[in-house]
Formats: C-alpha cells, structure tokens, sequence
C-alpha cells in the first residue's frame, strides 16, 4: 500500500509541475521570439507593416512612438485609400478617454473618486438588490470592480432614430451583445472582485451629463479633445459622418456602415492614428499636458485590479505588462462587431507607444500590439496571455492525460508484481 501511496503523490506533484510548466511558459513567452530582434523600431514598423499586408482583410493605420516621437507609420486598406488622419470607430478603446474626462472632473473638485455614485445621479438610479449601492464609487466604475455583473458589449442599432435614452439603455440595452442581460445592476458586493463591465462606463457617461450640465460628446470636445489637439476625435457620430470615416469591412470581404450607439462613452468613439499619437505623446516624461496633473495619470497607471495574481487595471487604462521602471505599460483595445479591433499602447516612463486601428480583422491590432509591448519589455501582454490560454489548456489536458496513463500503467505494474510476490 506505501508503495501505491507514493505513486498517488508522486503523479499528483509531476502534474502540478506539468500545470506550472504549461502556464510559466505562456505568462514568461519561454518560447516565443521576438517579431525583431534588436532595439531599431525601423525594422520593427518594417516587420510589422509585413505581418499586416499578410492579414489584412480591410483598413488598417499604424503609428509607433518613441520618446514621444512618431518614427513610423503606414496604412493598408481593401478599398478606399486610408491614412493617420482617416477615422476610425474605435470602439472599447474609448474608455480610457471617457476616464480622463471624468478625471478631469476630479480634478476640478466636481467629483469624489470615492463617493457613491448615487451621488450624481438624478435621472436614473441603480436598481436595489442584496447588496450595498453605495459602495459603487467612481474609482470602482473606471476599474471595473463596482460588481455590476451585466458584461456588455453592446451590438448597437442600425439607424440614428432605434438609439435608446441613456436611461433606457442602462435599465435594459436592447442592443447588448449577444448571451448579455442588457440590465446594469449588482451581481456581486463592490469591490470584491473585477468584472468588465460596459455598462459601468455607460453609467459614467450619464454622470458626466449629470455634474457637467452638457451632452456628453460636447462636454467631452470641450474638456479633453479640443485642449490635447485631436482635431478629428469625437463621440458624435454625424460629425464623424461629415468628417470622414474608413469603410467597415467584415471579415468576409463586404463593407456595412458603422452602428449607432447610447452607450458613446463605453463604445462609440471616433477618432484617427495620429489624434491617438498625440493623445499617447502627452502622457510620456516629456509631454506637455494641458488637461490631467502628471499625479493623476500616475493614478490613472496604478493597479486598482489583479486577476491570477496579474495587476490588469488601473483607473480606465488596462495594465499591459510591467515596464523597465517598477510601473506599466498601459492603454487600451477595442472590438466591435462586425470586424473591428483598435489598440493603443504607451510606457509612461519612455515615452514609447503604438496604436493601430482596424476593420476587417477581428484580432489584428491587439495581435501586433502584443507583439510591440514583447519587443519592449520582454514580458506577455495581458491579452496575449488571455489569447493564449486555449493552447495552454490544451497542452496541459494532454500532458494530463500522459501522465495519468503513465502513472496506471505503474499501478498495474505494481499489482503484478505484487501479485507474484504473494504467490511464491
């Protein structure tokens, strides 16, 4: 019996080593290469421009940064020519700039990061349940630990005139993404875990309305757009008609116009590549900004939330990987149906940066994203990890099941053996 004991030990300890194996090679990228070796970002802008011909299925715009500085660009498209100043539905990515309006707020005292958000709100109120409302704060909305359990995604509406009332759209979207409630509400006490939550942003969105006294696509011109100089960035979706956007290509070849949404701040922004440059530039060591204090972009890029031991999310701004100087690299990515995939990516302590906006592809931008912030700092971005987890619990399931096998046909060796022991 000791003897099949520490046979029972023995597979239980290889297959937690065959598990830490597994995932310390994915989180560690022990077996992946760079897309360049060497620091030159020409060969970088150059191997990646070569990555994208090969997948691109519609628009793509690429900038990268360093020190602030744009050193390359390029921009492909299926059908009519694009460039950095071509708009772009962007998608989730505007959350991060829904943040620094709603920092801007902060900062002028308007808002207490830390108070509840019952407190600014008069046209809607979130629905009671078993939990306590007022430990939905600002701080927790922007990190998406407020525990609003309805993870939208939203679809949006074909025309201008199926949009919902913001209020509306907070009791019930009727555009959420496909397997979603639409219903913003509490499914978990606030601050006990992360969980995206759109609807969260969306709910940011009314209090913008609410403490500013505008709309939120003119307040959001007026406090953060005009002053950094993104001339070609809005949450209004005429004014981006009149001004220009990229054709949405599905992945499958044809071109559909852009959806409709309430829920601007959590998913319909419009911008260009070189308005997000400028909008990455100012946040490096030597940027000048005219909206937020250089202390709360440093808030901004502090963990609010971990997941597997991860830090993921500051406030409005995932946190990539770490950087070389005990912070993060952040940003943001984007994904709208039917093909859209945005990323925007920035080491505050460098100055170095990359965005890249898509249709077309529903992977592309965050796949050469990932690849960027590898380049950088030598550690896997979240999303890659997240990416990667499919084949990590493949490789792990069949590791598994070898050991296991492995470790039967001992046992059945052993009873063998044991059995002709007893025989003699």
């Amino acid at each position: 019996m000791k003897r099949y004991g520490l046979l029972i030990l023995g597979t239980l300890a290889v297959c937690v080593a065959w598990a830490a194996l597994v995932f310390a090679t994915l989180s560690e990228g022990w077996l992946r290469s760079p897309l360049v070796e060497g620091d030159d970002p020409q060969a970088f802008v150059a191997a990646a421009k070569a990555s994208a011909m090969a997948d691109n299925r519609g628009n793509l715009a690429f900038v990268m940064l360093e020190d602030g500085r744009e050193v390359g660009s390029f921009a492909l498209s299926q059908g009519d020519p694009v460039d950095g100043d071509t708009l772009f539905q962007v998608a989730s990515l505007g959350k991060w700039l829904t943040a620094w309006g709603v920092m801007a707020l902060v900062e002028d005292g308007r808002i207490d990061l830390d108070a509840p958000v019952s407190t600014y709100l008069s046209r809607w109120q979130l629905p009671d349940s078993e939990f306590d409302a007022d430990g939905v704060t600002m701080r927790r909305l922007l990190s998406h630990t407020a525990g609003l359990d309805d993870g939208l995604g939203y679809d949006g509406f074909a025309a201008k005139e199926d949009r919902q009332t913001l209020e509306d759209s907070l009791t019930r979207a009727r555009d959420a993404s496909p397997g979603k409630s639409g219903t913003v509400r509490l499914g978990s006490e606030p601050g006990s875990q992360w969980q995206y939550s759109g609807g969260g942003y969306t709910l940011l969105q009314l209090v913008i309305e609410e403490v500013s006294g505008e709309p939120f696509a003119q307040y959001m011109d007026r406090a953060v757009f005009d002053p950094l100089g993104m001339e070609r960035t809005t949450f209004d979706h005429e004014r981006a008609l009149e001004l220009g956007l990229a054709q949405n290509f599905r992945p499958d070849g044809p071109v559909e116009p852009f959806r409709w949404y309430t829920a601007l701040a959590a998913t319909s922004l419009f911008t260009t590549a070189d308005d997000l440059a400028r909008f990455l530039a100012v946040q490096g060591p030597d940027g000048e900004q005219p909206v937020l204090s250089h202390d709360t972009l440093d808030l901004i890029a502090t963990s609010h939330a971990s997941q597997l031991g991860a830090d993921i999310w500051g406030l409005g701004a995932m946190l990539y990987a770490p950087n070389a100087s005990g912070s993060f690299v952040i940003g943001h990515d984007g994904q709208n149906g039917p093909a859209i995939n945005t990323a925007a990516r920035i080491d505050p302590a460098t100055g170095d940066g990359i965005v890249i906006l898509s249709t077309g592809h529903g992977s592309l931008a965050t796949e050469l994203a990932g690849e960027w912030v590898f380049w950088k700092t030598g550690n896997v971005d979240n999303l890659d990890f997240a990416a990667g987890m499919e084949t990590a619990l493949f490789w792990f399931a069949l590791g598994l099941a070898v050991i296991l096998l492995l470790a039967m046909i001992i046992g059945l060796r052993l009873r063998r053996r044991s059995r002709r022991m007893s025989e003699l």
